[in-house]
């Protein structure tokens, strides 16, 4: 693992090459109007069926469609690229450099609230991997080999109008058919820089977004002025109800950064 001033200028000089990239993406995505350029499936008889509003679907496409230009930025940065071997594996993709150091990506992608808010994204698991380091469950190389974990992130507007789903359409209906979601906007932070004090939704062990806009683009979470260190140290030891149970707790020590200072008598 590299020194931290020189793991620091490695972080920040990924995350620059991958910025400068990524003004591609949109072109890879969206029409000169701003639409998705994705309306359908196609069936062998040439009919089409409009594509679910569906989170998980929308990430899913998103994700193939970006595939040629990271495989582009990999080329054109002499990164060796290494994808997940299972759905449920961290990172998404892999980059290693010609000296051996190794960055984490993840892509995410969630739909715009309003102007100034988006629904939210998880930041991988908060257990696992993520508490023993060294681990190679679920995981392409151990947590601690990695000099940078990062976000790359997809953010989307719904579109007011979209097409019955039950309709099928036929291919001169292409221009006809109205796309699910447009208006796309691009981000890459570092995963402390964007994650919040609590767990994503549901009841997965999963580490929170914060959700303003401006705040995911800029990094400017809770995390960010308190490091690296703090982030890893909150999330390893943080316990969900269920989780303080199973080691007789009556309750978590802290749930939120208020309560992890005062538990660990820290100032800042």
């Amino acid at each position: 693992m590299a020194e931290p001033d020189k793991k620091t200028k490695l972080k920040e000089d990924f995350r620059n090459k991958l910025l400068t990239h990524i003004e591609l993406f949109n072109s890879a995505v969206s029409t000169e109007t701003g639409d998705w350029i994705v309306k359908g499936f196609i069936d062998i008889a040439k009919n089409i069926y409009t594509i679910s509003i569906d989170t998980k679907v929308v990430s899913k496409i998103m994700e193939l469609l970006l595939f040629p230009k990271i495989c582009q930025f990999a080329a054109e940065n002499s990164f060796k690229m290494i994808l997940c071997k299972e759905q449920n594996f961290y990172p998404d993709i892999t980059f290693i450099d010609n000296d051996g150091h190794k960055f984490a990506i993840d892509l995410k992608s969630s739909y715009r609230k309003n102007s100034q808010q988006i629904n939210g994204m998880t930041l991988g698991a908060f257990t696992g991997y993520f508490r023993d380091r060294n681990s190679t469950k679920n995981i392409t190389f151990p947590y601690n080999e990695y000099v940078g974990h990062f976000v790359l992130g997809v953010i989307y507007s719904r579109s007011d109008k979209i097409s019955d789903e039950r309709k099928i359409f036929k291919l001169d209906d292409l221009k006809n058919i109205t796309s699910v979601i447009r208006n796309f906007g691009f981000f890459v932070q570092e995963k402390y820089k964007i994650a919040m004090d609590r767990p994503g939704s549901g009841n997965t062990k999963n580490i929170g977004s914060v959700t303003k806009i401006e705040k995911l683009i800029h990094g400017k979470g809770p995390f960010t002025e308190l490091g690296e260190d703090i982030f890893d140290d909150y999330w390893m030891y943080y316990l969900t109800k269920d989780m303080a149970k199973t080691v007789d707790l009556k309750a978590p020590p802290y749930k939120n950064l208020k309560e992890y200072k005062k538990y660990k008598e820290l100032k800042k």
